[in-house]
């Protein structure tokens, strides 16, 4: 459906180079990554506000590198929505269908089709000065989607919005893709947000790709170090590989003169994470574990309500991050102070590239 070869563009310092990335119809891909990562610059070559030094970008097999915007099939909201302030909230919507030479019944269908789907038939009269983030947010959608794009772009469209209109919002985004069924491509920096939609994903770093994936994929199995830590992974981890772990097919890991089993084959130095949530917690040291698992003794040194879940900050031969879910949390009846085991299941390491 959409297919980026070898993209390379520069503006200032900044320089996106040989970007390939293909997306596939009717799926809703995000892209993801720091402020000044190339999310929002990818995004304007992809509709034509940005003309690529060099490669090509290709929708519905149709090469539309030097197309112009109205002709790419391209509906955009951008970060800012960019609405009209002196025209009501209909004529921001019906505008790209005058520009399209539609007649009146016509434009009058389409703008009732999306105000309904949208919920903002209420609106229709009202300046768009005066709306909510929420309904600001819904115009500009409905004006995108009006002209019946084949493709659908957002840049961070719910970033100016409260957490829980967020939220609602990312749901409606969500259901309302699926059922036209628009390939779409969000950009975020938000992992809740890109969650709650993706299909799949790209993390980007100065210009470039770094990981491209489904959204398991890219939390619980990143490539490196960078990815890692942008997935919020607080139990990363550099070692020395000694040899043969306790079953074929694994490592022993000295990390801080910490013995660690992890899976595979590896030699010299490597990196791998835990992730905080796939950390198992003992108070008796008795409970019977897998020859392959980690156990160490603990102390919990600080604990903080994180609102879905308890974080654990823990210290012991190593340094460790734990989450818990509130229930089990209740059920083991932690404190500060406590001592205990952590259990680190092999399956549940991942090993990265360096």
């Amino acid at each position: 459906m959409i297919r980026i070869e070898n993209l390379t563009f520069s503006v200032g310092k900044f320089r996106m180079n040989k970007l390939s990335l293909s997306v596939a119809e009717g799926e809703y891909f995000v892209f993801l990554g720091m402020p000044g990562s190339g999310k929002t610059i990818l995004l304007e070559c992809l509709c034509g506000l940005n003309k690529p030094d060099a490669g090509k970008i290709y929708i519905d097999g149709k090469d539309v590198t030097g197309a112009e915007p109205r002709k790419r099939s391209i509906g955009y909201v951008p970060q800012d929505y960019a609405l009209f302030p002196h025209l009501s909230v209909e004529r921001n919507i019906s505008f790209g269908l005058h520009r399209q030479g539609l007649s009146s019944d016509e434009i009058s269908s389409r703008v009732e089709k999306y105000v309904s789907m949208l919920d903002i038939r209420h609106l229709l009269k009202r300046r768009v000065g005066g709306l909510s983030g929420g309904e600001k947010q819904r115009t500009a959608l409905a004006r995108a989607l009006a002209i019946e794009p084949r493709v659908l772009l957002l840049d961070e469209p719910v970033s100016a919005l409260d957490e829980n209109t967020r939220e609602s919002v990312c749901m409606e985004l969500h259901s309302l893709q699926r059922e036209l069924g628009i390939t779409t491509i969000h950009v975020s920096h938000n992992l809740e947000e890109a969650f709650s939609v993706a299909d799949r994903g790209a993390v980007l770093r100065d210009g470039s790709f770094e990981q491209i994936g489904i959204p398991d994929q890219l939390l619980h199995q990143p490539r490196n170090r960078f990815v890692a830590q942008f997935m919020r992974c607080a139990n990363l981890y550099s070692g020395l590989a000694k040899g043969q772990g306790s079953e074929p097919d694994t490592t022993s890991v000295e990390v801080d003169g910490v013995g660690i089993v992890v899976p595979g084959k590896h030699h010299g130095n490597i990196e791998f994470i835990i992730r905080p949530e796939n950390i198992q917690l003992q108070k008796s040291n008795k409970v019977k574990t897998e020859n392959s698992d980690t156990k160490m003794p603990i102390r919990v040194d600080r604990i903080s309500n994180r609102g879905t879940y308890i974080r654990l900050n823990c210290s012991g031969p190593l340094p460790i991050v734990v989450h818990m879910l509130h229930n089990s949390f209740r059920e083991m009846a932690l404190s500060e102070g406590d001592e205990l085991s952590a259990v680190i299941p092999l399956r549940m390491i991942h090993v990265l590239d360096l």
